[in-house]
């Protein structure tokens, strides 16, 4: 009978630890469904003149709420993220705005990254420190460069946010380090798009859009992956002198 009652209360355990990630699953898309026509280029430029007002006369609160709005759009993955970062550019100016869009990037980021350890990151990191094989190889080889390889998916902008903010908890990152890397990280490309959104007045005047592939243009791009380059020296290095000491 105990067996069974321990069974039991494992079971319940297991299903409340994944019911925050499932909550964000769930609330990703619904939000998507209902918030897709609001989270949008139009939608900014549609606003644009109240959003200004609003923020004129209620600046404090107008920079809660808009980092309120950018953590739950970072925090339940929403296809948003981009325009609210273009938006923090567009009401706060680069600066304080890149301030406001990368800080509340990364406590939505922190909120996946919880989300996820709590439901499946401690256990499937305990599994992979008691596996055998490649599997402890790689998960060895990414304690041993975690500063690097955290750096490195944040700096690269062809791996997904989303991915990003898993990947760190499901193989056991410590909270602190993730963090202090996710808001470091997320700062060069935070910077390109809150710029551009600084310089949205001017595009909406003549009637344009804003060119959001910049972030690929070779002068952007290559000092992005010059910093990415730079944080994956340390695992070259460690890899050369192992060369050498064999």
């Amino acid at each position: 009978m105990s067996d069974v009652t321990d069974t039991s209360q494992e079971t319940k355990s297991k299903w409340a630890r994944m019911l925050p990630l499932a909550a964000l699953v769930v609330g990703a898309v619904l939000g998507a469904y209902a918030l897709g026509d609001y989270l949008s280029f139009e939608a900014l430029r549609d606003n644009r003149e109240m959003l200004i007002a609003y923020r004129d006369a209620h600046y404090a609160l107008a920079v809660v709420v808009f980092m309120a709005i950018y953590v739950v759009i970072a925090g339940f993955s929403l296809p948003g993220a981009t325009i609210a970062t273009l938006t923090g550019g567009f009401l706060f100016g680069t600066f304080p705005g890149v301030l406001f869009n990368v800080g509340a990037a990364t406590i939505g980021a922190t909120v996946v990254f919880l989300a996820a350890r709590w439901g499946l990151g401690d256990r499937l990191a305990a599994k992979m420190d008691a596996s055998e094989g490649k599997v402890k190889a790689i998960k060895d080889g990414i304690d041993e460069n975690q500063w690097s390889m955290l750096f490195i998916i944040r700096l690269v902008p062809l791996v997904p946010f989303f991915v990003a903010n898993l990947i760190p908890a499901l193989v056991g990152v410590s909270l602190w380090r993730y963090v202090v890397s996710t808001f470091l990280g997320i700062i060069p490309g935070g910077l390109v798009y809150t710029s551009v959104g600084a310089g949205l007045g001017e595009v909406f005047a003549r009637g344009e859009t804003p060119d959001l592939g910049i972030i690929f243009e070779p002068h952007v791009l290559l000092p992005i992956l010059g910093l990415a380059a730079l944080a994956f020296l340390p695992v070259v290095l460690k890899f050369i002198r192992g060369k050498e000491a064999l």
